[in-house]
Parts: structure tokens; C-alpha cells; sequence
């Protein structure tokens, strides 16, 4: 029942990340506007609005024009229903909902910064939010956390420095540091060193698929290391409650 619900609840938190992602990458207000198509402008009903019934029902086009409907909806309210399903498997309901929360916001940093190469603050402050919270009902201690987040935050920046005074110009993105520090506070100190490792292995296997499709891969071609920190952290998550229970 509590998978169920969570997975439920995913999807419709989901539905408003992802218009949260298209809006916001094009300077539209998240805040007001009821939904509608972006072929001919028509106001969706709220029966076009369920999360991922209604895209499978219209087939994912609109009604009206036969516009295609932006996929990213329907991946991010996918993506949000995994996270939480995910969250409720390993976890009692108090700390499932702590780590769904977690996890559905690094969703959402993780697709801005793939599309736009943006981690905007506001999010990132948000998630740090939610992981320092995070310690009222579940592991690590505060300790730990306190210094994962210092640690997370110190250990990017310092590769970031370096770097530019190395090669001249800029390898990190300044979102990069400080979501790195957030996921620090939310996995503590022990966890980063296992995060940096999968993303940069995540990354590295991209690059190699590139390569494989016959893609050519120059040394300055950005890769956002954002949402590669997000994809390995959430597993990481799961792993660290799992065996704490």
C-alpha cells in the first residue's frame, strides 16, 4: 500500500516538476498560468491533467491541434513515481518521505542541468533544506552530515580553483560545488567519495557511447556534472538506508 502511495504521490509531485523545468528554462513564471498547449495556446482541462494517464490516453499529442506534448512530462512524472516507490521500499514512511523528497528534487536539478547546464540556487537551496532535515528521522548523524556538506561543497571548489588557474578558464559550473555540499548534508562524509566515483563513471561511460556512435568527443566538450553528481546519489541513498536497516 505505502509503495503504491508513494508512487502515486511521485507522479503528481512530478507533473509539477516538470512544467517547474519547461517554464522555468524560458523565463516563464512557475507560479501562475494554468496549463496549456504549446501548439495552439488552448487551456488543458483538468481531465488532461492526471499525471501519465492522460499522455497515454491522448497519445501524447493534444487533442485539439495534434501538437506533440513536451515528453519531458511524462518522464519526470515517471521518474518521480520510481523515486518514490523506490523510497517506500527501503524504508518506513517517515524516512521514505525524507528521501522521496531528496530524490524528486535531484530529479528535477538533474534534467535542468542536462537540458541548460543550470543548477539554479533556489533548488539547490531547497535540497540542502530537505537533506539537513533529513536528520530528524533518519541516518547519518548530524555530525556527519555537517561535514559531508562542508566537505562536499570545500571539495569541488577547490577542483574548480585549481583548474582555472591551470588551464585558464572554467571546469565547473558554480551550482556544481554547492549541490555537491547539499548532497553532502543529506549522505554524509562517508558516501562522497563513492558518489564522485560513480558519477565520474557514469560520465565517462556516456562519453564512451558518444564515441561508439561514431560522435566525435573534443577535451573541452562540457558534460553537466550536475545531474551525473544527482544520478549517483540517489542510489546511494537507498544503499545507506537499506543496510542501516
Amino acid at each position: 500500500m505505502w509503495v503504491t502511495a508513494f508512487g502515486v504521490l511521485g507522479a503528481i509531485i512530478g507533473s509539477f516538476l516538470a512544467t517547474t523545468a519547461i517554464r522555468w528554462s524560458q523565463g516563464r513564471s512557475v507560479k501562475y498560468g494554468r496549463s496549456s498547449c504549446d501548439g495552439c495556446s488552448r487551456t488543458l482541462r483538468s481531465s488532461e491533467l492526471v499525471p501519465l494517464l492522460s499522455w497515454l490516453v491522448a497519445r501524447g499529442r493534444c487533442r485539439t491541434c495534434g501538437a506533440g506534448i513536451d515528453p519531458l512530462h511524462s518522464l519526470i512524472e515517471a521518474g518521480c513515481a520510481l523515486v518514490g516507490m523506490a523510497a517506500a521500499l527501503v524504508a518506513p514512511p517517515a524516512i521514505a518521505l525524507a528521501g522521496a523528497a531528496f530524490g524528486w528534487l535531484l530529479l528535477l536539478l538533474a534534467v535542468m542541468d542536462a537540458r541548460d547546464f543550470w543548477l539554479p540556487d533556489p533548488l539547490v537551496a531547497a535540497l540542502a533544506v530537505v537533506a539537513a532535515a533529513g536528520a530528524w528521522v533518519a541516518p547519518p548523524a548530524w555530525q556527519e552530515r555537517l561535514i559531508g556538506g562542508a566537505g562536499g561543497f570545500a571539495m569541488l571548489w577547490l577542483i574548480g580553483a585549481g583548474y582555472r588557474r591551470w588551464r585558464g578558464r572554467e571546469g565547473l559550473g558554480g551550482g556544481d560545488p554547492k549541490l555537491f555540499g547539499a548532497i553532502g548534508l543529506a549522505l554524509g562524509w562517508r558516501m562522497l567519495p563513492a558518489v564522485l566515483l560513480v558519477a565520474g563513471l557514469v560520465g565517462l561511460g556516456w562519453v564512451a557511447f558518444q564515441r561508439v556512435r561514431g560522435r566525435a568527443v573534443a577535451a573541452d566538450d562540457a558534460l553537466p556534472l550536475g545531474t551525473l553528481l544527482a544520478i549517483a546519489a540517489y542510489p546511494a541513498w537507498l544503499l545507506m538506508i537499506g543496510m542501516a536497516a
